[in-house]
């Protein structure tokens, strides 16, 4: 299929910048999250209690231009996606496999982000068991971006690369880390 002109399909614009930018903030959210579980990460000018409230800023950002990638993707008529595609996997008829991957991905998004609402109700070892999904969620979702949107190929395939990167970079990152706790100066 060729791609419209932003005149004639804007909606299928929306969905794939969207999702662009879904998958970039998600990418930065998932890496800082999985950096800054150790203690490496945690600076006297750069507190960990900052980095953990970047980290569900991003997340929560990306959610929002998730949302929005969703819905355009289910409004816009250049392909068919039904409404329970969303959150049905393999109910899409448009590369079934790809779709279900990111079906799979949002689900398990939706999940992270209500467990981690719901964070203070919950027992730690329950909130933590839940959030260990994100390792799954990211490279569901890194699949679905370059196997389902037409923008894989050129700049999109090295954005996947690069976001493949970054996130390798945060998984070596916390293997390499020592985690204990390092003092800090106390303050005058």
């Amino acid at each position: 299929m060729a791609a419209p002109t932003l005149d004639q399909a804007p909606l299928w614009y929306l969905t794939r910048s969207t999702g662009l930018t879904a998958f970039v903030l998600l990418t930065l959210a998932t890496a800082l999250g999985v950096a800054a579980t150790q203690r490496g990460l945690a600076h006297p000018a750069w507190p960990r209690f900052a980095t953990q409230r970047l980290h569900r800023n991003l997340s929560l950002l990306a959610l929002v231009f998730l949302g929005v990638h969703v819905v355009t993707t289910v409004l816009d008529g250049f392909v068919t996606i039904s409404g329970w595609s969303v959150i049905v996997p393999g109910a899409s008829a448009y590369r079934t496999l790809w779709v279900a991957l990111g079906t799979i991905s949002f689900d398990l998004i939706l999940l992270v982000t209500a467990s981690s609402l719901l964070r203070l109700r919950m027992s730690h070892t329950a909130w933590q068991r839940l959030h260990l999904t994100s390792y799954a969620m990211w490279p569901l979702a890194w699949l679905h971006y370059l196997k389902t949107g037409t923008d894989a190929a050129g700049l999109g395939l090295t954005v996947g690369i690069v976001c493949a990167g970054v996130i390798g970079a945060a998984a070596g990152f916390r293997i390499l880390t020592d985690n204990s706790p390092t003092p800090v100066a106390s303050v005058r």
